[in-house]
């Protein structure tokens, strides 16, 4: 009678949970497919959307343009605030179906928009369902791991999305020079919602993963029991050393990041280079990006973090440098910049994410998340307004030149700040 009830008591209570990456392999397979949807639907926008302003809609404003990057990064870099907020008082798997319901309108507000405007409010909406899907996919997949292969698990994450938003830009590239610039291109962005949409509803939560990491963990101090928002924000933002270099590179990433996503486009159309060749560039880098993060998550996990955000930010700025130096050969400009600009941000994107999670307690870690992911998507907004001014009053060029600046500088913080802080991985 004992064995049959305990049995029976197992069968009831489901699997076991446990926290591991060979553990947790067919949620993990199933999160890192989602967010290439995630990643698909952003990475329409990449080669078109700054066309479409200036050839369809005939803006002559290099910040009117921009201004739904603006949209986007302030938009998403909100909700990634929020979204930490909100895994306390929701699952993670809601949040990431309302973040794929409110993405559903995007593809064809940017397809069919009657007038500037439109594509600008799809960006806001576009920031809410990237803000919410990837924050979920983020922290579920650190939730499923564990602690001691973070790295990996955010170069999983980041590689599948970024690698979505190269492919999809390579390919509107080619389908604008084909059918043009709308609407064919942008309604790829209804495959990925549709798929997105019915994979997410198959994912199961990952709060029992939390419960478990909690037990397992250290006995918080007393700074890390329950911290609201606001003191999170205040220890991720500034008052952690470690975790301001954090979050002071993750924005200057993403800053350069939205200054070229408005800016090549345009610099290299102004030198003679084709939508395709253009799309080329623009697919090139976040494939790049994406593909290089599941090596260098993993060699975060072994080196350790500060090395791959330190060169990472370098190699990004000569990049940067690369597209203005070698400019009168415009292809090759771009694909060399391109290049660097990939295998740089490779190396910093998964390390920051990781390092973030190291230096934060289970009780807070989402809401650090949410601070650092915070300042790095502002980054996209601060970037698009910088070039806006820059290109409208000095050029693109001068533009590019300002971030290759900034994003050396920003290495060189990280350096001073950022120390090692990884868990005991024995």
């Amino acid at each position: 009678m004992t064995t049959t009830t305990t049995t029976a008591t197992k069968r009831s209570a489901g699997p076991a949970v446990r926290l591991g990456l060979r553990e947790n392999r067919l949620q993990f397979t199933l999160l890192v497919v989602v967010n290439m949807a995630v990643g698909g639907l952003v990475g329409l926008e990449r080669t078109t959307v700054p066309l479409i302003g200036t050839d369809v809609f005939g803006l002559t404003s290099n910040l009117a343009v921009f201004s739904f990057i603006i949209a986007f990064g302030a938009t998403k870099a909100l909700t990634n605030l929020a979204a930490g907020a909100l895994t306390a008082r929701f699952r993670r798997r809601r949040l990431l179906l309302t973040g794929w319901l409110i993405g559903v309108p995007v593809p064809f507000m940017l397809a069919w928009a009657p007038s500037w405007g439109w594509i600008v409010a799809a960006n806001v909406l576009l920031g809410l369902n990237q803000g919410l899907a990837w924050s979920m996919t983020v922290n579920m997949k650190i939730d499923l791991v564990g602690p001691t292969r973070r790295g990996l698990a955010t170069g999983l994450n980041e590689a599948a999305g970024y690698t979505a938003v190269g492919a999809t830009a390579l390919l509107t590239g080619y389908l604008a020079t084909g059918y043009g610039l709308r609407p064919v291109p942008e309604l790829l962005g209804a495959v990925f919602v549709a798929a997105g949409l019915a994979l997410s509803l198959t994912v199961r939560d990952t709060a029992a993963h939390v419960a478990l990491e909690l037990a397992q963990h250290p006995k918080p101090a007393p700074a890390d029991e329950k911290p609201d928002l606001a003191a999170t924000f205040a220890r991720t933002s500034w008052r952690d050393r470690s975790l301001r270099g954090a979050s002071q590179a993750g924005l200057v990433n993403n800053l350069n990041d939205g200054l070229t996503w408005g800016v090549f486009p345009l610099l290299f159309t102004h030198h003679g280079l084709g939508l395709a060749a253009v799309g080329l560039i623009k697919g090139l880098y976040p494939i790049l990006w994406g593909l290089g993060q599941i090596p260098t998550g993993h060699l975060a996990d072994r080196i350790g973090r500060k090395p791959l955000i330190v060169t990472g930010m370098l190699v990004q700025a000569a990049g940067l440098a690369l597209a203005l130096i070698l400019l009168q050969w415009p292809l090759l400009a771009g694909v060399l910049s391109a290049v660097a600009l990939g295998i740089g941000t490779a190396m910093v994107y998964p390390a920051l994410i990781a390092s973030v999670s190291d230096h934060a307690h289970p009780t807070w870690r989402a809401n650090a998340l949410g601070t650092y992911r915070f300042w790095r998507d502002i980054g996209y907004a601060g970037g698009a307004l910088i070039a806006g001014v820059l290109a409208d009053t000095l050029g693109l060029n001068a533009t590019v030149i300002a971030a290759a600046v900034l994003t050396a500088a920003s290495g060189l913080l990280a350096a001073r700040w950022i120390t090692e802080h990884r868990p005991d991985t024995h």
